[in-house]
């Protein structure tokens, strides 16, 4: 199967380290194709095009996965999952595309969310790059319901004495980890069991 993703990070940035991965490791011989447009503001307005080129190179289906609030996070705003919904099936309706190929995945806050769901996995990145046990990571229960949890990480680096968390850096060091303690925590997050079910048809 060959799937194309459009992401809103630059190239080779976190979220297309993070989905890449966890694409091929959930549906092994996946062909995974990215096409990164940078913001939110862009990949709303692009998505359309993008979507057409990538169904045109043969993939199988399209998802297009982006936060609700796009970094840099700011409580002021007022963003809606409906409105950036139709503005994304209306790029995709100008430019031809057949949205049953198309697959949207909307984050509630950000990329984050995923790596924060296991607190395991944080703490086994963390033991690895300090070359030591840790103190122990806060469960979270509720991943979706965390404001700012790039700015939570950034937390639980700083209280364990680590270099400022990086994002194109340490998250994919995060999402490794699942491959040795599975999906149980990290199936918390909704939009990413609905990744997971539209990239990798992996019902969870």
């Amino acid at each position: 199967m060959k799937v194309g993703l459009i992401l809103e990070c630059r190239p080779n940035g976190p979220d297309q380290q993070v989905c890449e991965y966890l694409i091929k490791w959930l549906r092994p011989n996946t062909e995974v194709v990215s096409r990164t447009l940078l913001n939110k503001k862009n990949l709303v307005a692009q998505c359309g095009e993008t979507a057409a080129l990538l169904l045109g190179d043969n993939c199988h289906r399209v998802v297009i996965v982006w936060d609700l609030y796009p970094p840099p996070h700011d409580t002021r705003q007022n963003p809606c999952r409906f409105k950036d919904r139709k503005d994304i099936l209306d790029s995709l309706e100008q430019a031809g595309v057949n949205s049953q190929n198309v697959h949207l995945v909307c984050i509630r806050e950000e990329l984050e969310t995923w790596l924060i769901a296991d607190n395991r996995a944080v703490e086994g990145a963390i033991s690895k790059l300090t070359h030591r046990k840790v103190r122990a990571v806060p469960q979270v229960k509720y991943p979706e319901r965390v404001r700012n949890p790039k700015e939570r990480l950034m937390s639980i680096f700083s209280q364990r004495k680590l270099r400022p968390y990086e994002d194109h850096v340490h998250a994919i060091k995060i999402v490794r980890e699942l491959e040795s303690l599975g999906l149980s925590r990290i199936k918390r997050s909704k939009s990413f069991v609905r990744f997971a079910s539209k990239a990798a048809d992996i019902v969870l």
